[in-house]
């Protein structure tokens, strides 16, 4: 597909695209249940629910008693087992209903099945709720001992973490209120986003509106004057919505709030390092050096793109548009799977294996519909079963970037998944690290067969773009929420404040070389991220930056790196990064591993600046 100029605005125009694409898969949901009536799947809810009663029963009020026993470690063993299979299981009736939605949020079948398997997981949740509780009461040194226990000893970084979450614990009622509130409050607002967004068709011009993801594509056309369009397109899209986006904003983070208060939580995002296992003043390392890096990083480049536009400003729909003699042509889906398996092959055959899984086994849901979710996520589901990838390919190389992106999600989640349901999981900073890294695999293997100069500026330029949206704007993302939850603490926002906001981090970003254009105010209101998961974003950042770090070290010294690599995905979340990141030779907690991180986009840009002033 060329460009969203060629945008399948109906029915004819999608099947003509989908036969430039090729046949693009899409997922097989029947490996975890055959519908949202399937029987087995009301018959698991109902054995989980009895199951989740009986757990409760047999250990609640109980565990401190247990653990002090001569057999402590075999009771912790076993509770922790049990525990951990009712995880799973919840895990994937979750999950389903989740990647279901996710197919439609517009059909109201798969809504009410998701809203109503929510509403039952927090019911059953609550019986389950006082386990991490009653084990953050029990003593110090019993723990220790129960833990001597080999079997019990393989849990151990799970309660590790527990453990930290132990100055912020609450009683157990108001734990429980807490559970149970969230299907009608944060839940709840979070649904209402997701199908506001679903829901918007955006006015391009055309005799058929398109919708939300399809005109943010649009920002990527050749045609400034379909970019435009597509910019104050999705301008008045939102605009119709703004009150409700603004009320969304506010509630959450008063949400979000209340539970920080509550809990002792100080600063507006120190739930999040304590989710993310990492420390504030790492975080606010990186956050200081891309924020100082901002000169060099994107001011410099958009002043260097303006130029290749014939601009002195570019616009804020041409900061992503493709330079004038970019290739834009329609990259078919075979040829996009051959692109990615190649470049993981390059490193390791195991993780082009790994990769190769995924389009074997309809693990893959590719096309773009109505109603269904925006963007591209990996979801690891549970580790009795298996990822999923979402994306909504259009042909784009940025598209086959996201496929790469996405499968080293996929392939972390496969590696990580022997860890078990309660130490699979991944902090968001390490979350991302595989999935960079197959963004770079790619990236090299294509710029190393480019074919002339031009195609490499071309090449190179859009992967400093990527650079630039994955560390600056997503520290420019988390400046704007710690604005945002900060400025709440005392009272609402209205729209125009929150678009004050907006503008002024984005112009802190973007420089001097981008004109703010009027409209651009409200497109702080899509970004999921900052409803579903607040303050999520500087995980990419961190990401992207520590990849540069470990790239660079696979560059200086290939032999055993795979090795060391595999090792780090497979360490799931039983490892802090400092320990992950040792054997390369690297600590996140230094600062000059962000200044080294940073250094690889600005290398990048000196070659670009370097091959401008050697072609004029």
């Amino acid at each position: 597909m060329r460009t969203p100029a060629n945008l399948p605005h109906d029915t004819a125009e999608r099947a003509h695209a989908a036969t430039r694409l090729g046949k693009l898969p899409e997922w097989d949901l029947t490996d975890l249940y055959a519908g949202p009536d399937d029987p087995v799947l009301t018959g698991d809810l109902k054995a989980l629910a009895d199951d989740a009663r009986a757990f409760e029963a047999q250990y609640k009020g109980k565990l401190g008693d247990l653990l002090a026993a001569p057999d402590g470690g075999k009771a912790l063993t076993a509770a922790l087992k049990h525990y951990e299979g009712l995880e799973d299981r919840a895990g994937r009736i979750g999950s389903y209903a989740g990647l279901l939605y996710a197919t439609d949020t517009t059909n109201p079948v798969y809504a009410k099945a998701y809203g109503d398997i929510a509403d039952k997981l927090t019911t059953l949740s609550a019986h389950l709720l006082f386990f991490g509780l009653e084990l953050n009461r029990v003593d110090d040194g019993v723990m220790d001992t129960a833990l001597t226990d080999a079997d019990a000893a393989r849990y151990t970084p799970f309660i590790d973490d527990l453990r930290k979450e132990r100055p912020y614990q609450l009683s157990d009622d108001i734990e429980r209120l807490f559970l149970d509130k969230a299907v009608s409050s944060r839940n709840g607002w979070s649904r209402l986003f997701d199908e506001t967004i679903a829901a918007i068709r955006v006015d391009m011009g055309d005799k058929e509106k398109v919708t939300l993801e399809e005109a943010l594509n649009a920002l990527l056309d050749s045609d400034e004057a379909t970019r435009k369009r597509a910019a104050e397109g999705i301008a008045a899209g939102l605009k119709g919505n703004e009150r409700t986006f603004a009320l969304i904003t506010n509630t959450l983070a008063k949400d979000k709030e209340v539970s920080d208060r509550w809990r002792g939580f100080k600063d507006v995002a120190d739930s999040r390092h304590l989710a993310n296992r990492v420390e504030a003043e790492v975080v606010d390392a990186l956050v200081t050096a891309v924020q100082d890096a901002y000169p060099r990083l994107s001011h410099r480049y958009y002043k260097l793109k303006a130029k290749w536009f014939g601009k002195d400003q570019l616009d804020t729909w041409d900061r992503n548009a493709p330079l004038p003699d970019s290739d834009d042509r329609t990259i078919a889906w075979p040829d996009a799977q051959e692109m990615v398996l190649s470049a993981y092959g390059d490193f390791s055959p195991e993780l082009s294996d790994l990769a190769k899984r995924f389009f074997d086994n309809a693990w893959i849901d590719a096309p773009t519909r109505p109603g269904k979710a925006p963007g591209a996520f990996a979801h690891p589901t549970v580790p009795s079963s298996h990822p999923y990838v979402l994306l909504n390919y259009q042909g784009r190389s940025r598209d086959v970037m996201t496929l790469a992106h996405e499968l080293g999600h996929g392939v972390h989640q496969l590696l990580a998944a022997p860890n078990g349901a309660l130490m699979a999981p991944t902090p968001l900073t390490l979350a991302e690290t595989a999935s960079v890294f197959g963004e770079m695999l790619t990236f090299r293997r294509l710029l190393d067969a480019a074919p002339d100069a031009a195609t490499r500026r071309t090449m190179l330029a859009a992967k400093v773009e990527d650079m630039i949206n994955t560390v600056v704007r997503q520290i420019a993302f988390y400046t704007f929420e710690r604005r945002v939850h900060t400025e709440r603490r005392e009272g609402e926002l209205t729209v125009e404040r929150l678009g004050e906001i907006w503008l002024k981090v984005q112009e802190e970003s973007l420089g001097d070389a981008v004109r703010i254009n009027d409209g651009y105010e409200i497109f702080w209101s899509y970004i999921p991220h900052f409803i579903n998961a607040p303050f999520y974003v500087y995980a990419y950042a961190f990401g992207d930056c520590l990849v540069n770090s470990l790239y660079g070290v696979y560059e200086k010294n290939p032999e055993g790196f795979a090795d060391k690599y595999f090792a780090l995905l497979a360490a799931g979340g039983t490892k802090h990064h400092s320990e992950l990141l040792a054997p390369f030779g690297l600590d996140a907690r230094d600062p000059a591993f962000w200044q080294t991180g940073l250094s690889v986009i600005e290398g990048l840009i000196d070659e670009l600046e370097a091959a401008d002033a050697a072609a004029a």
